[in-house]
């Protein structure tokens, strides 16, 4: 059994004993915590709460919301949902914080508690480190009888969220109808089920197969929307003889897309194509992670326009976003951020901007793939002892390549040309991840290779 507790939430496995999982006892507590520092920050005793469609979301959902009700704290419950559509219901619900039952993409045995501030915006490290704080020490001071808090559900944030999509000045549903599109969807049987069908529907697309749309938290293979796992739709795809394939994470904010030959669009490409589209109507910067791929800058840079990049999570892209005035932004896992609509991964609004954007290009997908920079991203990792020191391993590989360009503010990245090596350490295990970006998979590779043969050499292995 696992539970992880970091600063921007609690994830764990079911079941176990408290402490080792994310048992009810765990649940209880880190939510008390959160309430308690909601009412605490801000003084709102209202918190917006949503859930993907995991086997365990209604048992997790029913020990949140007592918990909540407990601390006098009224509970907006929307029920099965999506991680973006609580980060849109929060502001809108003048609510004080958030949160979404979700482990994401992880397999069904695992569940989590994301913790949002009263913007819809994950919270920070500092605020998560004092929610930890208060769950240690466990002061919490829950209502008498007659101030416990109410629970209102709320089933109205699929429309009032598609409405949002759809009010987006970059999304063309005319576009999009007069295309006439025909789509294969797999929607892992989460809650994308209930919400890419409506939102499809809304743009015009009338045309839909539907895979594993059935929102009963029994992943049909493993949730992650990698290319291993998506041969299914690869499939259809080719069968129904249809224009491309949309496939979402459980909880909704990763997007990826299939060709209409059955090959992958690529995850990293999901941020290149819909920012190409958005350069293309709205000059302005962009962001993406360290480990994301070259090709956004390369895209940014021939729209005239200006690349940052963030150390990886979302936390810290939309603070680099916020930083440098980004229109648009987001992670090489098929996130996008467009802070025209709101800043978080929403899936809901890359689908609309994407079609818009396929159905403007006229041609197929394969061929809008082909049009951006080709490059090939290598993933590896070294374990280490739990007693080595990693800071120090990395300051030895960055004074080796101390005359390339590098950047330290998320483990080292070094580039050399249009090729790069991103070294970071897990948050969780100790490994050093080895990310490498080239423009064929063999660079990436002999690169990758030749930075796990110094670590071995430094540290005489």
């Amino acid at each position: 059994m696992t539970l992880i507790k970091s600063i921007s939430g609690i994830r764990g496995t079911i079941g176990g004993q408290a402490g080792n999982g994310l048992t009810p006892i765990d649940i209880v507590k880190f939510t008390a915590a959160f309430g308690s520092w909601v009412v605490q920050k801000t003084g709102n005793k209202r918190i917006v709460l949503g859930r993907d469609a995991r086997i365990s979301g209604e048992m997790v959902n029913n020990l949140v919301i007592g918990t909540l009700q407990g601390l006098g704290i009224e509970v907006i419950d929307l029920g099965l949902s999506t991680t973006p559509t609580v980060e849109v219901a929060v502001p809108d619900e003048s609510a004080g914080g958030g949160i979404i039952l979700t482990a994401s993409h992880n397999p069904k045995q695992w569940n989590a508690l994301k913790l949002l501030n009263a913007d819809g915006e994950f919270i920070s490290d500092l605020d998560g480190k004092e929610v930890l704080d208060l769950a240690e020490s466990a002061t919490f001071e829950f209502a008498d009888v007659d101030k416990l808090g109410k629970v209102i559900k709320n089933d109205t944030y699929l429309q009032k969220h598609i409405d949002k999509v759809l009010a987006l000045p970059l999304v063309d549903v005319e576009a999009i109808k007069k295309a006439d599109f025909k789509v294969v969807i797999d929607c892992v049987n989460s809650t994308g089920g209930i919400f890419i069908p409506a939102l499809l529907k809304a743009l015009g697309v009338t045309r839909v197969i539907e895979l594993y749309c059935e929102p009963n938290g029994h992943f049909p293979h493993n949730p992650e929307p990698l290319p291993e796992n998506l041969t299914e739709i690869s499939k259809e795809v080719q069968k129904q003889n249809a224009d491309l394939g949309i496939v979402v994470d459980p909880d909704v904010d990763r997007l990826c897309f299939v060709n209409e030959d059955g090959s992958m669009f690529g995850e990293e490409y999901t941020l290149v194509a819909v920012a190409d589209y958005v350069l293309k109507n709205t000059p302005g910067n962009t962001v993406s992670n360290l480990s994301s791929t070259r090709a956004l800058r390369d895209v940014t840079e021939k729209a005239g326009s200006e690349y940052n990049a963030s150390a990886v999570g979302e936390v810290n892209v939309v603070n680099k976003m916020k930083e440098t005035n980004a229109i648009i932004g987001g992670e090489g896992n098929g996130g996008i951020i467009y802070p025209a609509s709101h800043y978080g991964r929403d899936a809901l609004v890359g689908i609309a901007l994407f079609l818009t954007h396929l159905a403007k290009f006229g041609k197929s997908i394969s061929v809008l793939r082909s049009s951006y920079p080709q490059y090939y991203i290598s993933k590896n990792k070294i374990t280490l002892t739990p007693e080595m020191d990693i800071d120090k391993l990395l300051k030895q590989v960055e004074e080796k390549y101390k005359n390339q360009p590098y950047s330290t503010i998320d483990g080292l990245k070094i580039e050399f040309d249009k090729t790069w090596v991103h070294l970071r350490r897990s948050n969780t295990e100790p490994i050093i991840r080895i990310y490498s970006e080239a423009e064929n998979e063999t660079i990436a590779e002999n690169l990758a290779n030749k930075i796990i043969s110094d670590i071995k050499e430094i540290l005489h292995l």
